[in-house]
């Protein structure tokens, strides 16, 4: 550790004799260095090119610029120097002066070199205990920013209470996982100019991630295009599953906003897919010691990927899986179909959500009774859809089970051949 330096800013010439002999044993020890100024002016010249004094023992009646002057300019521009006035002038007054322009203490002369020691010790700690405060606050803030980048202003303020939490460490719960997918987006960036690509891109990162944060939801990751969310971790969350659907709607409405503003100058934005599934994970920090990375591992994670994928097929842009919609009272929403994914044996019951104004129209409630026909392998199934079709216009979901029907199909099972 680098021994505290102090600067001595006195014009009597006998001062610098005396400070150096009665320290001298510290200054050999290389426990203590001291540097000489004298008067005020040559004190600040001399912190300019010293910037890393530590205290200042300062004199008051000094040619040029005297201790109190010293004391006032130190408080605007040194505010880690701490300054002790050593004066033959201690009355009361200039003491009140002295303490009111940042002095940390006042000595008399003559000095007891004892007595100037113990100062010196107590202002030592004084400032190794201000210094510390000032890192762990330094820290605290970078920390802090840090945070605001991948979870809600709500979940950064717990975090704040208990860092620990975030340490490289992960545990097992239930949280609901989002994954979002902007379609034909590479073709996209070969057809325009970097810099409209990076603004577009960032401006829809933006807005995608501010939803996120609305919803106390957290960016696992943004890869590409692409946001990764959680719901329900760090911070838990009882209702994680509602307002990972509520966030996948605002997410929708921001994207199909954000696509007809780029349609209007021009750029061919695809559509934004999104899934979301329900279940256990092992979620946590598993970036080490040097590396921060939220994430989540397990098959609900991979399956709401999935599920993100699979609205490619089924035309539809969200897709959520029934542990999701089993954990909401008053779910809204119209069933997809039992999706059986690859590398599954047993099919996943999928759901629309949609919005309340959406699932109160006649066409989503003939879409749900032509759908209980689909799901019984009614013949009337496929009659049922044609008339959706031909009554309120070509709705992406009901041409998708209409194609399926019309090829021979039965049922509600559709098969996802691709992950």
């Amino acid at each position: 550790m680098t021994a505290p330096r102090v600067l001595v800013v006195d014009d009597e010439p006998d001062v610098e004799a005396l400070v150096t002999q009665n320290f001298r044993r510290q200054v050999r020890k290389g426990e203590m260095q001291f540097l000489f100024a004298r008067d005020g002016q040559a004190a600040l010249e001399t912190l300019e090119t010293e910037p890393d004094i530590d205290i200042v023992l300062s004199d008051i009646n000094m040619p040029r610029m005297d201790g109190l002057s010293l004391l006032e300019r130190l408080n605007d521009t040194h505010k880690d120097v701490k300054t002790v006035i050593v004066s033959a002038y201690g009355d009361m007054r200039n003491i009140r002066i002295a303490m009111n322009r940042g002095a940390f203490d006042f000595v008399t002369k003559p000095i007891d070199f004892e007595d100037l020691e113990t100062t010196i010790t107590r202002t030592l700690d004084h400032l190794r205990q201000f210094r510390a405060l000032k890192a762990d606050k330094a820290q605290a803030q970078q920390a802090h920013a840090t945070l605001s980048r991948y979870f809600s202003p709500t979940v950064v303020d717990t975090l704040s209470q208990d860092p620990d939490c975030l340490s490289p460490k992960g545990e097992r719960r239930a949280a609901s996982f989002l994954f979002t997918d902007l379609a034909d987006f590479t073709p996209l960036v070969e057809s325009l100019d970097s810099d409209v690509i990076v603004a577009l891109l960032n401006a829809y990162l933006d807005g995608l991630t501010e939803v996120v944060f609305d919803h106390n939801g957290t960016v696992m990751k943004i890869v590409g295009d692409a946001v990764h969310g959680i719901f329900g971790a760090p911070v838990q969350d009882e209702n994680h599953a509602a307002r990972a659907v509520e966030c996948a709607l605002a997410l929708d409405a921001f994207a199909m906003e954000f696509r007809e503003k780029m349609m209007d100058r021009g750029i061919a934005l695809g559509v934004t897919r999104i899934g979301v599934n329900s279940g256990s994970a092992i979620i946590g920090n598993f970036g080490g010691a040097h590396f921060f990375d939220y994430t989540a591992y397990g098959d609900a994670v991979n399956v709401a990927a999935r599920l993100e994928t699979a609205n490619k097929l089924m035309g539809t842009r969200i897709c959520v899986g029934e542990d999701v919609v089993s954990r909401i009272e008053g779910f809204r929403g119209r069933p997809v179909g039992t999706i059986v994914l690859k590398g599954k044996s047993q099919g996943l019951r999928c759901h629309e959500p949609l919005t309340e104004d959406q699932a109160a129209t006649p066409a989503t409630r003939g879409y749900r009774e032509a759908f209980t026909l689909l799901e019984a392998s009614d013949p009337g199934a496929r009659q049922a859809f044609a008339a959706l079709v031909g009554q309120y216009g070509e709705d992406p979901l009901t041409l998708f089970h209409l194609g399926r029907l019309l090829s021979g199909a039965a049922g509600a099972e559709i098969e996802m051949a691709a992950k």
